[in-house]
Protein backbone atom coordinates (compact mmCIF):
# COMPACT_ATOMS: atom_id res chain seq x y z
CA UNK A 1 0.00 0.00 0.00
CA UNK A 2 1.24 3.16 -1.20
CA UNK A 3 0.39 4.58 2.44
CA UNK A 4 2.53 2.61 4.74
CA UNK A 5 5.55 4.29 3.17
CA UNK A 6 7.21 7.63 4.50
CA UNK A 7 6.19 9.98 1.15
CA UNK A 8 10.07 10.77 1.28
CA UNK A 9 10.63 7.06 -0.05
CA UNK A 10 7.89 7.13 -2.27
CA UNK A 11 9.87 10.75 -3.96
CA UNK A 12 12.70 8.39 -4.48
CA UNK A 13 11.21 5.53 -5.71
CA UNK A 14 9.54 7.98 -7.94
CA UNK A 15 12.73 9.98 -8.90
CA UNK A 16 15.17 6.88 -9.48
CA UNK A 17 11.95 5.15 -11.88
CA UNK A 18 11.28 8.58 -13.71
CA UNK A 19 14.95 9.38 -14.13
CA UNK A 20 15.87 5.19 -15.50
CA UNK A 21 13.09 6.17 -18.13
CA UNK A 22 14.08 9.40 -18.91
CA UNK A 23 17.38 8.15 -19.38
CA UNK A 24 15.89 5.10 -21.32
CA UNK A 25 14.12 7.76 -23.82
CA UNK A 26 17.36 10.05 -24.54
CA UNK A 27 19.37 6.90 -25.75
CA UNK A 28 16.55 5.53 -27.93
CA UNK A 29 16.01 8.55 -30.00
CA UNK A 30 19.74 9.50 -29.85
CA UNK A 31 19.90 5.46 -31.44
CA UNK A 32 16.98 6.30 -34.00
CA UNK A 33 18.61 9.62 -35.13
CA UNK A 34 21.79 7.62 -35.20
CA UNK A 35 20.60 5.53 -38.06
CA UNK A 36 19.16 8.08 -39.86
CA UNK A 37 22.07 9.91 -40.34
CA UNK A 38 24.39 6.47 -40.69
CA UNK A 39 22.27 5.58 -43.68
CA UNK A 40 22.87 9.22 -45.32
CA UNK A 41 26.71 8.44 -45.62
CA UNK A 42 27.74 6.00 -47.61
CA UNK A 43 26.91 7.94 -50.87
CA UNK A 44 29.89 10.21 -49.74
CA UNK A 45 32.31 7.09 -48.73
CA UNK A 46 31.09 5.18 -52.23
CA UNK A 47 31.57 8.07 -54.75
CA UNK A 48 35.49 7.94 -55.22
CA UNK A 49 34.91 4.47 -56.04
CA UNK A 50 32.26 4.70 -58.50
CA UNK A 51 34.47 6.71 -60.86
CA UNK A 52 38.49 6.62 -59.65
CA UNK A 53 41.81 6.05 -61.86
CA UNK A 54 41.86 2.89 -63.32
CA UNK A 55 45.13 2.79 -64.17
CA UNK A 56 46.17 1.79 -60.61
CA UNK A 57 44.16 -0.93 -60.97
CA UNK A 58 45.14 -4.43 -62.10
CA UNK A 59 42.61 -5.76 -64.85
CA UNK A 60 41.51 -9.19 -65.03
CA UNK A 61 43.16 -11.77 -67.07
CA UNK A 62 39.97 -12.79 -69.40
CA UNK A 63 39.70 -8.10 -69.51
CA UNK A 64 38.83 -6.55 -73.13
CA UNK A 65 39.91 -2.88 -72.05
CA UNK A 66 42.60 -1.61 -73.29
CA UNK A 67 46.25 -0.48 -71.22
CA UNK A 68 45.23 2.85 -71.79
CA UNK A 69 41.69 2.83 -70.69
CA UNK A 70 41.55 4.53 -67.43
CA UNK A 71 37.80 4.10 -67.29
CA UNK A 72 37.25 0.20 -67.01
CA UNK A 73 36.66 -0.19 -63.50
CA UNK A 74 34.37 2.78 -63.20
CA UNK A 75 30.36 2.48 -62.70
CA UNK A 76 28.49 3.49 -65.23
CA UNK A 77 27.30 5.89 -65.73
CA UNK A 78 29.62 7.31 -63.41
CA UNK A 79 32.52 6.70 -65.76
CA UNK A 80 32.35 9.93 -68.49
CA UNK A 81 34.26 13.29 -67.73
CA UNK A 82 30.93 14.73 -66.52
CA UNK A 83 30.45 12.03 -63.34
CA UNK A 84 30.87 15.27 -60.41
CA UNK A 85 28.04 16.87 -62.26
CA UNK A 86 26.24 12.96 -62.22
CA UNK A 87 27.20 12.85 -58.58
CA UNK A 88 25.77 16.03 -57.55
CA UNK A 89 22.51 15.67 -59.18
CA UNK A 90 21.96 12.33 -56.94
CA UNK A 91 23.05 14.12 -53.83
CA UNK A 92 20.84 17.50 -54.82
CA UNK A 93 17.66 14.43 -55.48
CA UNK A 94 18.34 13.57 -52.11
CA UNK A 95 18.72 16.69 -50.46
CA UNK A 96 15.84 18.61 -52.42
CA UNK A 97 13.35 15.99 -51.78
CA UNK A 98 14.72 16.48 -48.04
CA UNK A 99 13.80 20.14 -48.18
CA UNK A 100 10.37 19.93 -49.61
CA UNK A 101 9.65 17.36 -47.33
CA UNK A 102 11.03 18.92 -44.09
CA UNK A 103 8.58 21.54 -44.26
CA UNK A 104 5.55 19.36 -44.44
CA UNK A 105 6.74 16.34 -42.11
CA UNK A 106 5.67 17.78 -38.96
CA UNK A 107 2.10 18.19 -40.65
CA UNK A 108 2.01 14.30 -40.59
CA UNK A 109 3.98 13.99 -37.11
CA UNK A 110 1.67 16.13 -35.05
CA UNK A 111 -1.52 13.84 -36.30
CA UNK A 112 0.20 9.99 -36.17
CA UNK A 113 1.25 8.72 -33.08
CA UNK A 114 5.35 8.88 -33.16
CA UNK A 115 6.02 5.41 -32.45
CA UNK A 116 4.27 4.21 -35.54
CA UNK A 117 5.26 7.19 -37.61
CA UNK A 118 9.00 6.48 -37.13
CA UNK A 119 8.80 3.28 -37.17
CA UNK A 120 7.83 3.76 -41.00
CA UNK A 121 9.79 6.20 -41.58
CA UNK A 122 12.95 4.06 -40.59
CA UNK A 123 11.96 0.77 -42.47
CA UNK A 124 11.22 3.04 -45.39
CA UNK A 125 14.46 4.38 -45.17
CA UNK A 126 15.98 0.93 -44.59
CA UNK A 127 14.55 0.03 -47.65
CA UNK A 128 15.25 2.64 -49.84
CA UNK A 129 19.15 2.79 -48.46
CA UNK A 130 19.21 -0.66 -49.15
CA UNK A 131 17.61 -0.21 -52.87
CA UNK A 132 20.61 2.32 -53.74
CA UNK A 133 23.20 -0.52 -52.98
CA UNK A 134 21.70 -3.00 -55.13
CA UNK A 135 22.09 -1.73 -58.23
CA UNK A 136 25.38 -2.52 -57.89
CA UNK A 137 23.98 -6.11 -57.68
CA UNK A 138 21.41 -5.77 -60.59
CA UNK A 139 24.13 -4.50 -62.57
CA UNK A 140 22.23 -1.08 -62.82
CA UNK A 141 23.68 1.72 -64.59
CA UNK A 142 20.96 4.21 -65.31
CA UNK A 143 21.40 7.12 -63.65
CA UNK A 144 17.07 7.53 -63.22
CA UNK A 145 17.36 4.54 -61.30
CA UNK A 146 20.07 6.60 -58.45
CA UNK A 147 18.31 9.19 -59.21
CA UNK A 148 14.70 8.25 -58.28
CA UNK A 149 15.83 6.05 -55.04
CA UNK A 150 17.25 9.22 -53.61
CA UNK A 151 14.42 11.15 -54.14
CA UNK A 152 12.03 8.72 -52.18
CA UNK A 153 14.49 8.09 -49.28
CA UNK A 154 15.19 11.42 -49.26
CA UNK A 155 11.03 12.40 -48.46
CA UNK A 156 11.12 9.57 -45.87
CA UNK A 157 14.14 10.51 -44.02
CA UNK A 158 12.38 13.59 -42.97
CA UNK A 159 10.29 11.78 -41.01
CA UNK A 160 13.00 11.26 -38.23
CA UNK A 161 13.78 14.61 -36.80
CA UNK A 162 10.46 16.20 -35.87
CA UNK A 163 9.78 13.14 -34.59
CA UNK A 164 12.44 12.38 -32.10
CA UNK A 165 12.69 16.34 -31.25
CA UNK A 166 8.95 16.26 -30.40
CA UNK A 167 9.27 12.55 -28.17
CA UNK A 168 11.77 13.79 -26.15
CA UNK A 169 9.66 17.58 -25.61
CA UNK A 170 7.24 15.49 -23.69
CA UNK A 171 9.74 13.73 -21.40
CA UNK A 172 12.21 16.60 -20.70
CA UNK A 173 11.51 20.05 -18.92
CA UNK A 174 13.92 23.47 -19.30
CA UNK A 175 17.36 22.61 -17.71
CA UNK A 176 20.58 23.16 -19.38
CA UNK A 177 19.05 23.12 -22.88
CA UNK A 178 22.45 24.16 -24.30
CA UNK A 179 24.27 21.29 -22.62
CA UNK A 180 21.84 18.82 -22.87
CA UNK A 181 21.04 19.21 -26.57
CA UNK A 182 24.46 19.42 -27.54
CA UNK A 183 25.45 16.11 -26.08
CA UNK A 184 22.16 14.75 -27.35
CA UNK A 185 22.63 16.27 -30.86
CA UNK A 186 25.81 14.42 -31.08
CA UNK A 187 24.03 11.69 -33.17
CA UNK A 188 24.50 13.48 -36.12
CA UNK A 189 27.92 12.95 -35.55
CA UNK A 190 27.96 10.02 -34.49
CA UNK A 191 25.66 8.63 -37.03
CA UNK A 192 27.94 9.98 -39.96
CA UNK A 193 30.95 8.09 -38.00
CA UNK A 194 29.04 5.13 -38.35
CA UNK A 195 28.33 5.53 -41.93
CA UNK A 196 31.80 6.30 -43.16
CA UNK A 197 33.41 3.20 -40.93
CA UNK A 198 30.21 0.25 -42.26
CA UNK A 199 30.79 1.91 -46.06
CA UNK A 200 34.41 1.58 -45.60
CA UNK A 201 34.77 -1.73 -45.32
CA UNK A 202 32.89 -3.27 -48.40
CA UNK A 203 33.43 0.22 -50.50
CA UNK A 204 36.82 -1.38 -52.13
CA UNK A 205 35.07 -4.76 -52.67
CA UNK A 206 31.25 -4.92 -53.42
CA UNK A 207 30.41 -1.51 -52.63
CA UNK A 208 26.37 -2.04 -53.13
CA UNK A 209 26.96 -3.74 -48.92
CA UNK A 210 27.78 -0.56 -48.00
CA UNK A 211 24.48 0.76 -48.61
CA UNK A 212 22.80 -2.69 -47.60
CA UNK A 213 23.81 -3.06 -44.44
CA UNK A 214 23.51 0.32 -43.15
CA UNK A 215 19.60 -0.22 -44.35
CA UNK A 216 19.37 -3.35 -42.80
CA UNK A 217 20.23 -1.93 -39.48
CA UNK A 218 17.83 1.25 -39.92
CA UNK A 219 15.17 -1.41 -40.59
CA UNK A 220 15.85 -3.21 -37.66
CA UNK A 221 16.37 -0.14 -35.27
CA UNK A 222 12.84 0.31 -36.74
CA UNK A 223 11.37 -2.44 -35.53
CA UNK A 224 13.05 -2.26 -31.95
CA UNK A 225 10.96 1.93 -32.00
CA UNK A 226 8.23 0.07 -32.60
CA UNK A 227 8.27 -2.34 -29.65
CA UNK A 228 9.51 0.01 -26.92
CA UNK A 229 9.44 3.41 -27.68
CA UNK A 230 7.20 5.45 -25.06
CA UNK A 231 5.92 8.44 -26.44
CA UNK A 232 4.60 10.37 -23.17
CA UNK A 233 5.79 9.71 -19.42
CA UNK A 234 1.47 9.42 -18.44
CA UNK A 235 1.92 6.25 -20.38
CA UNK A 236 4.49 4.27 -17.99
CA UNK A 237 3.21 6.12 -15.19
CA UNK A 238 5.67 8.47 -14.24
CA UNK A 239 5.54 12.47 -13.95
CA UNK A 240 5.61 14.79 -16.60
CA UNK A 241 8.60 17.44 -17.31
CA UNK A 242 8.31 20.13 -15.01
CA UNK A 243 8.76 23.50 -16.78
CA UNK A 244 9.91 25.98 -14.71
CA UNK A 245 9.90 29.42 -15.58
CA UNK A 246 11.63 33.10 -14.60
CA UNK A 247 9.30 35.49 -12.18
CA UNK A 248 8.86 37.76 -15.46
CA UNK A 249 7.80 34.76 -17.19
CA UNK A 250 5.49 32.96 -14.34
CA UNK A 251 4.10 37.06 -14.53
CA UNK A 252 3.03 37.62 -17.59
CA UNK A 253 2.29 33.58 -18.82
CA UNK A 254 0.06 32.88 -15.53
CA UNK A 255 -2.58 30.58 -16.05
CA UNK A 256 -5.61 31.87 -17.41
CA UNK A 257 -8.74 29.82 -15.59
CA UNK A 258 -10.58 30.51 -19.33
CA UNK A 259 -7.67 29.13 -21.54
CA UNK A 260 -6.33 26.52 -19.14
CA UNK A 261 -2.75 26.71 -18.49
CA UNK A 262 -0.11 28.01 -20.60
CA UNK A 263 2.87 26.07 -21.68
CA UNK A 264 6.32 27.51 -21.19
CA UNK A 265 7.61 29.36 -23.87
CA UNK A 266 11.00 28.78 -23.58
CA UNK A 267 10.85 25.64 -24.62
CA UNK A 268 10.09 24.86 -28.12
CA UNK A 269 11.51 21.31 -28.01
CA UNK A 270 8.84 20.21 -25.37
CA UNK A 271 6.02 22.89 -25.29
CA UNK A 272 4.28 21.14 -28.30
CA UNK A 273 3.96 18.34 -26.57
CA UNK A 274 2.96 19.48 -23.78
CA UNK A 275 0.09 21.81 -24.95
CA UNK A 276 -1.15 19.28 -27.30
CA UNK A 277 -1.97 16.93 -24.44
CA UNK A 278 -4.94 19.45 -23.43
CA UNK A 279 -7.92 18.56 -25.47
CA UNK A 280 -10.08 21.66 -23.64
CA UNK A 281 -7.65 24.30 -25.07
CA UNK A 282 -6.69 24.46 -28.46
CA UNK A 283 -4.70 27.06 -29.49
CA UNK A 284 -4.72 28.61 -32.80
CA UNK A 285 -2.54 28.18 -35.50
CA UNK A 286 0.02 31.11 -36.09
CA UNK A 287 0.22 31.70 -39.80
CA UNK A 288 3.67 31.63 -41.66
CA UNK A 289 4.32 35.19 -41.86
CA UNK A 290 2.87 35.45 -38.81
CA UNK A 291 6.09 33.47 -37.46
CA UNK A 292 8.20 35.25 -39.86
CA UNK A 293 7.42 38.57 -37.71
CA UNK A 294 8.85 37.05 -34.62
CA UNK A 295 12.22 38.54 -33.61
CA UNK A 296 14.85 36.09 -34.39
CA UNK A 297 12.90 33.84 -37.21
CA UNK A 298 14.40 35.12 -40.25
CA UNK A 299 17.41 36.01 -39.41
CA UNK A 300 18.26 32.35 -37.57
CA UNK A 301 16.61 30.86 -40.43
CA UNK A 302 19.01 32.01 -43.30
CA UNK A 303 21.77 31.65 -41.06
CA UNK A 304 21.30 27.98 -40.66
CA UNK A 305 20.54 27.67 -44.57
CA UNK A 306 24.50 29.13 -44.87
CA UNK A 307 25.72 27.05 -41.99
CA UNK A 308 23.72 23.63 -43.79
CA UNK A 309 25.26 24.14 -46.71
CA UNK A 310 29.06 23.93 -44.97
CA UNK A 311 28.51 21.28 -43.38
CA UNK A 312 26.37 19.16 -45.77
CA UNK A 313 29.45 20.18 -48.41
CA UNK A 314 31.74 18.30 -46.13
CA UNK A 315 29.61 15.77 -45.27
CA UNK A 316 28.85 14.51 -48.99
CA UNK A 317 32.17 15.57 -50.89
CA UNK A 318 34.95 15.31 -47.86
CA UNK A 319 36.02 11.54 -49.10
CA UNK A 320 35.94 12.25 -52.71
CA UNK A 321 38.17 15.38 -51.85
CA UNK A 322 40.69 13.47 -49.77
CA UNK A 323 40.68 10.95 -52.64
CA UNK A 324 41.27 13.20 -54.95
CA UNK A 325 43.64 15.71 -53.42
CA UNK A 326 45.80 13.09 -51.20
CA UNK A 327 45.47 10.12 -53.54
CA UNK A 328 44.06 7.39 -50.46
CA UNK A 329 42.21 4.63 -51.24
CA UNK A 330 38.36 5.06 -50.67
CA UNK A 331 38.27 3.06 -47.51
CA UNK A 332 41.32 5.66 -46.06
CA UNK A 333 39.38 9.02 -46.96
CA UNK A 334 36.38 7.98 -45.57
CA UNK A 335 37.72 6.57 -42.53
CA UNK A 336 39.97 10.12 -42.48
CA UNK A 337 37.09 12.12 -43.17
CA UNK A 338 35.03 10.68 -39.61
CA UNK A 339 37.39 12.75 -37.59
CA UNK A 340 35.39 15.84 -39.06
CA UNK A 341 32.15 14.38 -37.41
CA UNK A 342 34.50 13.62 -34.13
CA UNK A 343 35.26 17.70 -34.18
CA UNK A 344 31.35 18.08 -34.72
CA UNK A 345 30.52 16.64 -31.35
CA UNK A 346 33.19 18.68 -29.87
CA UNK A 347 31.76 21.53 -31.51
CA UNK A 348 28.01 20.79 -30.44
CA UNK A 349 28.91 20.13 -26.96
CA UNK A 350 31.13 23.32 -26.35
CA UNK A 351 28.35 25.68 -28.24
CA UNK A 352 25.60 24.66 -26.13
CA UNK A 353 27.68 24.67 -22.91
CA UNK A 354 29.77 27.91 -23.71
CA UNK A 355 26.06 29.77 -24.80
CA UNK A 356 23.95 28.50 -22.02
CA UNK A 357 27.33 30.27 -19.81
CA UNK A 358 27.40 33.56 -21.51
CA UNK A 359 23.59 33.68 -21.89
CA UNK A 360 24.10 34.69 -25.53
CA UNK A 361 23.31 32.01 -28.72
CA UNK A 362 23.61 34.43 -31.65
CA UNK A 363 27.10 35.33 -30.26
CA UNK A 364 28.64 31.99 -29.72
CA UNK A 365 27.27 30.97 -33.29
CA UNK A 366 28.90 34.14 -34.91
CA UNK A 367 32.32 33.78 -32.96
CA UNK A 368 32.64 29.99 -34.00
CA UNK A 369 31.27 30.86 -37.66
CA UNK A 370 34.47 33.40 -37.75
CA UNK A 371 36.96 31.37 -36.69
CA UNK A 372 35.73 28.53 -39.16
CA UNK A 373 36.24 30.61 -42.33
CA UNK A 374 40.10 30.86 -41.66
CA UNK A 375 40.27 27.16 -40.70
CA UNK A 376 38.81 26.23 -43.82
CA UNK A 377 41.56 28.09 -45.73
CA UNK A 378 44.26 26.50 -44.12
CA UNK A 379 42.98 23.27 -44.32
CA UNK A 380 42.71 24.07 -47.76
CA UNK A 381 46.34 25.00 -48.31
CA UNK A 382 48.43 23.44 -45.72
CA UNK A 383 46.12 20.75 -44.42
CA UNK A 384 47.26 17.81 -46.74
CA UNK A 385 50.71 18.13 -46.10
CA UNK A 386 50.75 15.59 -43.43
CA UNK A 387 48.88 13.16 -41.93
CA UNK A 388 48.79 14.60 -38.23
CA UNK A 389 48.35 18.37 -39.40
CA UNK A 390 45.22 16.73 -41.60
CA UNK A 391 43.96 15.18 -38.28
CA UNK A 392 44.45 18.16 -36.01
CA UNK A 393 42.42 20.18 -38.46
CA UNK A 394 40.01 17.83 -39.46
CA UNK A 395 39.11 18.15 -35.58
CA UNK A 396 38.82 21.83 -35.01
CA UNK A 397 37.09 22.46 -38.87
CA UNK A 398 34.04 20.20 -38.28
CA UNK A 399 34.05 21.75 -34.14
CA UNK A 400 33.55 25.24 -35.83
CA UNK A 401 31.64 24.48 -38.49
CA UNK A 402 29.25 22.01 -37.02
CA UNK A 403 29.28 23.71 -33.47
CA UNK A 404 26.24 26.55 -34.61
CA UNK A 405 24.56 24.23 -36.94
CA UNK A 406 24.23 22.17 -33.65
CA UNK A 407 23.11 25.00 -31.54
CA UNK A 408 20.44 26.54 -34.26
CA UNK A 409 18.92 23.43 -34.53
CA UNK A 410 18.25 22.75 -31.01
CA UNK A 411 19.21 25.02 -28.10
CA UNK A 412 18.06 28.12 -29.93
CA UNK A 413 14.47 27.30 -30.30
CA UNK A 414 14.27 27.97 -26.31
CA UNK A 415 15.46 31.71 -27.66
CA UNK A 416 12.73 32.46 -30.14
CA UNK A 417 10.27 30.85 -27.69
CA UNK A 418 10.88 33.93 -25.42
CA UNK A 419 8.73 36.09 -27.40
CA UNK A 420 5.97 37.65 -26.17
CA UNK A 421 3.97 36.55 -29.71
CA UNK A 422 3.77 33.11 -29.08
CA UNK A 423 1.97 33.25 -25.61
CA UNK A 424 2.73 28.94 -25.31
CA UNK A 425 1.16 28.38 -28.62
CA UNK A 426 2.91 25.12 -29.27
CA UNK A 427 1.07 25.61 -32.89
CA UNK A 428 2.87 28.55 -33.27
CA UNK A 429 6.31 27.25 -31.91
CA UNK A 430 6.22 24.02 -34.56
CA UNK A 431 5.30 26.34 -37.32
CA UNK A 432 9.02 28.26 -36.37
CA UNK A 433 10.85 24.88 -35.68
CA UNK A 434 9.71 23.89 -39.32
CA UNK A 435 10.57 27.07 -41.00
CA UNK A 436 13.82 26.98 -38.90
CA UNK A 437 14.50 23.49 -40.05
CA UNK A 438 13.43 23.33 -43.66
CA UNK A 439 14.84 26.65 -44.74
CA UNK A 440 18.02 25.02 -43.60
CA UNK A 441 18.05 21.97 -45.49
CA UNK A 442 17.91 24.73 -48.70
CA UNK A 443 21.17 25.38 -47.91
CA UNK A 444 21.89 21.80 -47.07
CA UNK A 445 20.43 20.67 -50.94
CA UNK A 446 22.73 23.67 -52.21
CA UNK A 447 25.75 22.95 -50.76
CA UNK A 448 26.74 19.80 -52.53
CA UNK A 449 24.73 20.98 -55.61
CA UNK A 450 27.20 23.48 -56.39
CA UNK A 451 30.48 21.33 -54.44
CA UNK A 452 29.76 19.40 -58.03
CA UNK A 453 29.01 22.07 -60.63
CA UNK A 454 32.33 23.71 -59.00
CA UNK A 455 34.45 21.08 -58.33
CA UNK A 456 35.58 20.46 -61.87
CA UNK A 457 37.27 24.14 -62.09
CA UNK A 458 39.35 23.03 -58.74
CA UNK A 459 38.70 22.25 -55.07
CA UNK A 460 40.24 25.42 -54.18
CA UNK A 461 36.96 27.42 -55.78
CA UNK A 462 35.17 25.03 -53.67
CA UNK A 463 36.56 26.24 -50.56
CA UNK A 464 36.14 30.11 -51.49
CA UNK A 465 32.51 28.83 -51.83
CA UNK A 466 32.27 27.39 -48.73
CA UNK A 467 33.87 30.21 -47.01
CA UNK A 468 31.66 32.90 -48.65
CA UNK A 469 28.88 31.08 -47.12
CA UNK A 470 30.35 31.28 -43.40
CA UNK A 471 30.98 34.52 -43.58
CA UNK A 472 27.46 34.99 -44.73
CA UNK A 473 26.04 33.29 -42.05
CA UNK A 474 27.94 35.26 -39.81
CA UNK A 475 26.72 38.37 -40.91
CA UNK A 476 23.45 37.45 -40.85
CA UNK A 477 23.62 37.10 -37.04
CA UNK A 478 25.04 40.21 -36.30
CA UNK A 479 21.38 42.63 -34.90
CA UNK A 480 21.15 39.74 -32.91
CA UNK A 481 24.74 39.82 -31.81
CA UNK A 482 24.25 43.15 -30.73
CA UNK A 483 20.99 42.69 -29.03
CA UNK A 484 22.89 40.21 -26.98
CA UNK A 485 25.67 42.59 -26.38
CA UNK A 486 23.49 45.55 -25.33
CA UNK A 487 21.64 42.94 -22.77
CA UNK A 488 24.61 42.30 -21.01
CA UNK A 489 25.81 46.01 -20.82
CA UNK A 490 22.08 46.12 -19.17
CA UNK A 491 22.79 43.71 -17.08
CA UNK A 492 25.92 44.64 -15.27
CA UNK A 493 24.78 48.38 -14.87
CA UNK A 494 21.92 46.96 -12.69
CA UNK A 495 24.77 44.88 -10.57
CA UNK A 496 26.99 47.84 -10.32
CA UNK A 497 24.03 49.51 -9.45
CA UNK A 498 23.22 47.05 -6.75
CA UNK A 499 26.44 46.56 -5.25
CA UNK A 500 26.75 50.43 -4.94
CA UNK A 501 23.74 50.49 -3.07
CA UNK A 502 24.63 47.89 -1.15
CA UNK A 503 28.01 49.67 -0.49
CA UNK A 504 26.56 52.91 0.98
CA UNK A 505 23.81 50.78 3.13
Amino acid sequence: MRSSLAPGIWFLRAFSRDSKYRAFILLITFLIYTCYHMSRKPISVVKSRLHHNCSEVIQPLNSTHSLNDTTWCNWAPFDKSNYKELLGAVDNAFLVAYAIGMFISGIFGERLPLRYYLTAGMLLSGLFTSLFGLGYFWNIHVLWYFVLVQIFNGLVQTTGWPAVVSCVGNWFGKGKRGLIMGIWNSHTSVGNILGSLLAGVWVDQQWGLSFVVPGVITAIMGIITFFFLIEYPEDVDCSPPQHHGNPEESQDHAEDPANGPSCNKENSLESAATCSKDSSAQPTAISFFGALRIPGVVEFSLCLLFAKLVSYTFLYWLPLYISNVVHFTAKEAGDLSTLFDVGGIIGGILAGLISDYINGRATTCCVMLILAAPMMFLYNHVGQRGIGISIVMLLICGALVNGPYALITTAVSADLGTHKSLKGNAKALSTVTAIIDGTGSIGAALGPLLAGLISPTGWNNVFYMLIAADILACLLLCRLVYKEILAWKSSLSKDRGSNMALTHA
